[in-house]
């Protein structure tokens, strides 16, 4: 009950800082210049956002200097489950701060924002709608530490612009498991296997995951490998920032 109560008290604190900082007229959240009404960025930071250039047509990893259509060596070698990640920005420059804070800062304000933003991007080339929304479930142990659960705050924007229901129930995360940061890449596979679970026949055709930041790509991939059990024929990764991983 002592840490529930905390929580809470550190969720309310942390809406009020947000939101004086969100209702501030005027306050592009990088340089404080004027910013249109509910953007929160300002022409001039939202241009310098790092956008992804060419990448992998599967997995979206950076691969400057190659033509469209082209697969990365991983993905020749061990095709991932999902068909296809779409990232709104490279994780780099102001994007990894951004993401820096809405994670371990708690300015949850920043998830409103984040989220439109992957919203416009994937609305600009979405042929076909997926049924529904899965954000990368977060062990309950974690949620309770943390508080918040950082890609369902990012799947709501991104719910509401498309129109997209969110099932947080499609899928379960039954390990915890170490964050994936805090480890080499060789150990990030292994480290999330078997970490989700869903039941046989539950999952829609078509399926996007959503997440903040992909990087090794283990944790997406193995999501969708319990969505692909459950029924699920087309799955899409929606991120908002693609990081190149190193070893």
């Amino acid at each position: 009950m002592d840490r529930l109560s905390t929580n809470l008290r550190l969720l309310v604190y942390n809406w009020l800082k947000n939101a004086r900082l969100r209702w501030a007229p005027g306050a592009c959240v990088l340089c404080r210049a004027a910013a249109p009404p509910g953007r929160d960025l300002c022409a001039g930071c939202l241009e310098d956002l790092p956008r992804p250039g060419a990448g992998c047509e599967r997995c979206a990893l950076p691969l400057p200097g190659t033509p469209a259509a082209h697969l990365c060596g991983r993905c020749i070698r061990r095709p991932p489950a999902f068909d296809r990640v779409v990232a709104a920005f490279e994780y780099a420059g102001p994007v990894a701060w951004l993401v820096q804070q809405m994670k371990f800062r708690r300015r949850l304000a920043l998830a409103t924002l984040l989220g439109g933003l992957l919203a416009e991007r994937v609305a600009a080339d979405l042929a076909a709608a997926p049924e529904c929304l899965v954000p990368v479930p977060m062990h309950a142990a974690r949620l309770r530490a943390r508080g918040f659960d950082q890609a369902l705050e990012l799947a709501r924007p991104v719910a509401r612009r498309l129109r997209i229901p969110i099932d947080r129930r499609l899928c379960r995360r039954v390990r915890h498991t170490r964050p994936q940061s805090s480890l080499p890449l060789a150990e990030r596979g292994p480290n999330v296997r078997g970490a989700f679970a869903a039941a046989a026949g539950a999952a829609p055709q078509h399926v996007a995951i959503v997440d903040d930041v992909v990087t090794s790509a283990g944790t997406v991939d193995e999501l969708a490998r319990a969505l692909r059990g459950a029924g699920a024929r087309r799955i899409e990764v929606w991120t908002l920032a693609r990081a190149v991983p190193h070893h």
